[in-house]
């Protein structure tokens, strides 16, 4: 579903629900792809500006952070990266294959983390309103898979 995604830094102006200056048409895809490239810069504000207020990350950083909870709206992703920075020397998401079903993405992908091996991963992602409201990263690809075809997530 293509959408109407705000550039980073740019804020749009609405006229009955229009948008009219600022943005990029982008599908769903492409704003999970745009959101991957933000956390790959450790650009925070870029991730806060495709995310919407609600957004709810359970990420494998905060088991190691000693979290049990997902990390829930913008503070929650400040707190995120903070946890990246003193969890991990090097994080690196290296996605590969993107599927679309229904309102969730599955991405299948590498992760390169501290102890610099490499291991198959997945994410599901939900955006409402061209807008990230959801992000699931699973300890592999096979597991996401599972999940999506579950429908338990």
């Amino acid at each position: 579903m293509r959408r109407s995604v705000q550039a980073p830094g740019r804020c749009p102006v609405r006229s009955n629900g229009m948008v009219v200056t600022g943005l990029v048409i982008a599908t769903d895809i492409e704003v999970v792809k745009a959101a991957f490239a933000a956390f790959a810069a450790r650009d925070l504000q870029a991730v806060l500006a495709l995310s919407r207020p609600d957004i709810e990350l359970t990420a494998l950083t905060g088991a190691h952070a000693g979290r049990t909870d997902p990390y829930r709206g913008h503070d929650g992703m400040r707190q995120y990266f903070r946890d990246v920075a003193a969890v991990w020397e090097e994080l690196r998401l290296t996605p590969r294959e993107f599927r679309e079903e229904g309102d969730l993405i599955l991405v299948t992908g590498k992760v390169s983390a501290h102890s610099r091996s490499r291991t198959v991963t997945g994410w599901i992602w939900q955006l409402r309103n061209g807008k990230v409201t959801f992000v699931r990263v699973y300890a592999s690809a096979a597991d996401a898979i599972a999940a999506l075809e579950s429908g338990e997530l």
